[in-house]
């Protein structure tokens, strides 16, 4: 069964932990990223998991190996659940990533998943700044392809390609989706958008949700409907 990720786009943590107290018991993960981590730094991080919540750190991490590495080890160390590097820094950075995780786990703790981003959902066909562009769909099957050979722990894709992805690189490689859009929701500056329930049939983990839930009238109400539709799939 896939798990709901709601993402707590919010400029300041007493907002994020007001909309993060609202969910206790609909979602079980809480998505911190770039926004709300350099307004308010680890704090956000421990805060959520104070709460009980598990927490998805999403920075998207894209340096030299070194300093990724150093990155990550302080994103384990903060207390995240899971953290995401770009596919695109290619095998070195990735190894150094999960280095980096190893260095910051506690002796008997499990360790955090490391994703690589494959391309943005927010990107389309055409979006790419180059003169001769990959369709997004297969840089992202040949991106997580090579992932899963760096030793990380899954992607972050479009539900259009989990399935694909799937059946690459087995089932047990994670995928976590973005762009999740309830089929009476506006896709905003989502380009590459699924419903919950396509996401979850395409072999989707990991659901990540957040304007739908949190700009809607009653969030509670909107999280709970779209975890019975991620429940509906056989």
């Amino acid at each position: 069964m896939a798990d709901l990720v709601v993402a707590l786009d919010y400029k300041d943590a007493e907002s994020a932990f007001a909309m993060a107290r609202s969910l206790k018991g609909a979602a079980p993960w809480m998505k911190v990223g770039l926004e709300l981590f350099v307004a308010e730094g680890p704090k956000v991080v421990s805060g959520l998991k104070e709460m009980g919540f598990k927490v998805f750190l999403d920075l998207k991490f894209f340096d030299i190996p070194n300093t990724v590495q150093g990155a990550v080890r302080s994103a384990v160390r903060s207390g995240a659940d899971m953290v995401n590097i770009h596919a695109l820094g290619g095998e070195r950075m990735a190894k150094a990533a999960m280095d980096g995780c190893a260095e910051g786990v506690d002796p008997g703790q499990k360790p955090p998943m490391v994703l690589a981003v494959t391309m943005l959902t927010s990107m389309g066909a055409g979006d790419l700044p180059l003169d001769i562009a990959p369709d997004p769909s297969e840089m992202a099957l040949d991106l997580a392809v090579k992932a899963e050979q760096y030793g990380l722990n899954g992607v972050v894709c479009s539900g259009l390609e989990a399935e694909r992805i799937k059946v690459a690189c087995g089932n047990d490689f994670i995928c976590l989706t973005p762009g999740i859009r309830p089929a009476s929701a506006d896709a905003g500056d989502q380009r590459r958008v699924v419903t919950p329930a396509q996401a979850v049939q395409n072999g989707s983990d990991y659901l990540v949700v957040g304007r739908p839930i949190t700009q809607a009238t009653d969030p509670r109400e909107a999280a709970l409907a779209i975890v019975e539709e991620m429940e509906q799939v056989k």
